[in-house]
């Protein structure tokens, strides 16, 4: 069963998706005048807006709890995990595919989170939206003929999907994880550490999106920061390394030896696949929590998302990478996963160094678990308003799919979730590739209030006549 996923992925993850990803950043960014560099400034300043809320009266999720919640889902296994897997199977090399995805991506990130701003709904205590209301939503009025008619279908095939990637499967990676690093660093059984987590995810899951929003706002800026700044400190120890490492990582990804025993093409897939599961540029899965946030543009969080990517992977997933390939224990065939960071960690910091680790996913990864939860239900009320299939839906992301990715294999929870990704990915790019020109329009309008002096743009539906009458938010 393994080895069919396995052929089904490889075929999914051909040169075909992969071309998809890179292409769209291009164009993206092209489109954008380079959004992700000339406005970093803006991004930084954006996370301390206080001034985001145009009901004041109503409960709304801020701004940057909505980043919290984004970055719980960026920053978790992937950083830890699934980098290490990345270098282990794919080498070195896989480490610049991931940033170039990443530096690309970040646009991909600013179109689908500001798409998902402008078609918002309201919802009972906050907004609600994301890449299934844009689709239904966005896709009748697009310039392609041929999709004028799949709005419909579309978006419930996306929410089906996501609910299955995030709600599900991924949330089996998560728990795997945790459950191999406290294996590997106490010697806890699976068993008792999934039941635990299960026990654990239920109590928050079943407490809605602002008691996921404050947990994450709490434990995702102490669990960035105390992981980056031991990883800072271990990389600032062993600074003479570094130019080796980067030499090592541009060599392995465009070395001759890669290319002539057709190692580069794995190289490229494995790091591009690892860099899309850590910062979801392109996924469709932050724009669902981006359009909870109360904004006075919706430029504002598509800004912020993306600077999500960056946080993730160009600072703590490197981070990762670097303390591993210092260590040269990438190259131990035993060592994969949770176990090759936890090792490399050890040869740096000595036997404190799993424990930190084990500690440290546990925070990554759990923040991770209530997040993809999120993600799931977003969608789940769009398919439906049934109270009975949404207590389904939390018994089976918080409970059941918790407790299989405690008791599966590591290349089975992988394998599905790639699967599951690569839909999703290919299903959200056709959608934002043909609604991207509002982003731009957007983007285009924040800029010229900026210009005008204006320190917080507001934008107006009536401002965009042709979807005054499909757009519910934003008198």
């Amino acid at each position: 069963m393994n080895e069919l996923i396995t052929q089904i992925n490889d075929a999914l993850w051909g040169y075909v998706l992969i071309a998809a990803l890179i292409v769209c950043g291009l164009w993206f960014t092209w489109r954008t005048r380079f959004v992700q560099f000339r406005m970093i400034g803006e991004m930084i300043r954006l996370l301390t807006d206080t001034s985001t809320s145009v009901e004041r009266h109503r409960k709304h999720v801020s701004s940057f709890q909505a980043f919290a919640v984004s970055v719980a889902t960026r920053v978790g296994t992937g950083n830890l995990a699934g980098v290490a897997t990345a270098i282990a199977i794919g080498g070195p090399g896989s480490v610049f595919w991931m940033w170039l995805i990443a530096l690309i991506g970040s646009a991909t990130a600013f179109v689908e989170s500001t798409l998902s701003q402008l078609f918002k709904r309201r919802h009972e205590e906050s907004f609600i939206g994301g890449p299934a209301y844009y689709i239904r939503q966005g896709l009748p009025l697009c310039r392609w003929r041929w999709l004028q008619r799949s709005g419909k279908w579309m978006s419930a095939l996306f929410a089906v999907l996501i609910t299955l990637t995030f709600g599900l499967s991924y949330n089996s990676i998560q728990s795997n994880t945790i459950c191999s690093a406290m294996n590997e660093a106490f010697g806890w059984s699976p068993v008792w550490v999934g039941l635990a987590l299960t026990a654990l995810a239920l109590l928050i899951v079943f407490g809605g999106i602002h008691r996921i929003a404050k947990v994450s706002s709490v434990l995702v800026p102490i669990m960035a920061i105390g992981y980056f700044i031991l990883t800072l400190v271990i990389v600032a120890l062993n600074m003479e390394h570094i130019p080796t490492v980067f030499r090592l990582i541009v060599c392995d990804a465009f070395g001759a030896d890669q290319a002539i025993g057709g190692g580069l093409g794995a190289t490229m897939m494995i790091g591009i696949k690892r860099g899309l599961f850590s910062n979801e540029a392109g996924e469709g899965s932050a724009p669902n929590v981006a359009a909870t946030a109360a904004v006075s543009h919706p430029v504002k969080q598509g800004l912020i998302q993306a600077l999500g990517v960056f946080t993730d992977t160009l600072l703590v997933c490197s981070c990762t990478a670097f303390i591993i390939l210092i260590s040269g224990l990438y190259e131990t065939p035993e060592l994969n996963g949770i176990a090759l960071t936890q090792a490399a960690m050890q040869s740096e910091i000595g036997t404190t160094g799993p424990l930190f680790v084990a500690i440290a996913i546990l925070l990554f990864a759990f923040s991770s678990i209530i997040g993809n939860y999120y993600y799931g239900e977003a969608n789940v009320r769009f398919l439906t308003k049934s109270k009975h299939v949404m207590t389904l839906y939390r018994l089976l992301s918080g409970g059941i799919f918790v407790l299989f990715g405690a008791l599966a294999t590591l290349e089975m929870v992988w394998n599905i979730g790639d699967f599951f990704m690569a839909l999703l990915t290919a299903c959200n790019l056709i959608a934002i590739t043909a609604l991207g020109h509002y982003a731009f329009r957007l983007l285009n309008d924040y800029r010229q209030q900026k210009r005008q002096g204006i320190q917080e743009p507001e934008f107006h539906r009536h401002q965009m006549p042709d979807l005054e009458h499909i757009v519910e938010c934003w008198e």
